[in-house]
């Protein structure tokens, strides 16, 4: 059931709106991006930052969408997140993901939350750590049950990410790390259900991220994030990731990567640019 693909360019423009109250609490790019599954991070990978610039007392809502577009699949995710207090963050998301050429998409909605445990990523000498869940269900299941998933309806994944700065640690320049461990059963992100003939159980995969901060509002970074191959029809790689993202001010972020998204269902050297675009408001 596995296929050759030629190597893919892909191109992803993500939207992300924040609210908040008092955007001057917080320093800028404090917020991260916006990651695959709806929550505050880098692309690949969530961390333990709060999404929006709140502080204590303030609040921040938002919306974000996603568009990627390669030769055999597009994928579009919308959602909206909220934070509050800089301690507590909610999110929904709505996966599509079109095999082109097929009828129908593969819908998949995320519910997650994420709680500041500890620290802050710059004013403690410890890392900031917080921890997370996304709730996944599956619309459309044929497929995974078709490949071999255990479950085709619904998954849950559960987190623990750790986010530093270092200032003025590498050459002078602010440098960011943040490492993540993550349980779960699904199969990629979830679009192709939960476990599998392979490895129906949890597993823990790591995912770790880290960027220099030329400027203030100018950082350049990598990520990689482990994924379970639970599924013996289609060999699952790991997720990796080049970008640099600018942030002018805390109303607008842009962010260019090139991305190694590895295997997909068979379709192999997944890789390729990708943009994103965020705006926030009042």
């Amino acid at each position: 059931m596995k296929s050759k693909l030629i190597p893919l360019t892909a191109v992803a423009i993500s939207t992300l709106a924040v609210a908040d109250v008092n955007a001057g609490s917080r320093l800028i790019a404090t917020s991260g991006v916006t990651q695959l599954e709806g929550g505050a991070g880098g692309g690949l990978t969530p961390w333990a930052v709060i999404s929006g610039y709140a502080d204590e007392g303030e609040y921040s809502v938002g919306a974000f969408h996603t568009s990627t577009d390669v030769q055999d699949f597009r994928l579009k995710v919308n959602g909206v997140s909220a934070s509050y207090d800089n301690r507590f963050e909610v999110s929904a998301a709505l996966q599509s993901f079109e095999i082109k050429g097929v009828a129908g998409d593969l819908r998949q909605e995320i519910y997650g939350a994420k709680y500041r445990i500890y620290g802050d990523a710059i004013y403690t000498a410890l890392p900031q750590v917080a921890a997370g869940i996304q709730y996944k269900r599956l619309l459309d299941g044929d497929i995974a049950e078709a490949v071999g998933a255990e479950d085709s309806e619904s998954g849950i994944d559960y987190y623990v990410s750790a986010t530093k700065v270092h200032l003025a640690a590498v050459a002078g320049y602010h440098f960011l790390w943040n490492a993540t461990l993550r349980a779960t059963q699904a199969n990629q992100m979830g679009l192709l259900g939960y476990g599998g003939d392979d490895e129906s159980g949890y597993t823990l995969q790591p995912e770790v991220s880290a960027l220099v901060l030329l400027r203030d509002d100018l950082a350049i970074g990598a990520e990689y994030r482990k994924k379970p191959d639970n599924l013996s029809a289609f060999d699952e790689d790991s997720f990796s990731d080049v970008f640099i993202a600018w942030f002018p001010n805390k109303n607008v972020n842009l962010t260019l990567a090139y991305a190694d998204l590895g295997s997909i269902a068979g379709s192999e050297d997944q890789d390729g640019f990708y943009f994103s675009i965020s705006s926030w408001f009042k």
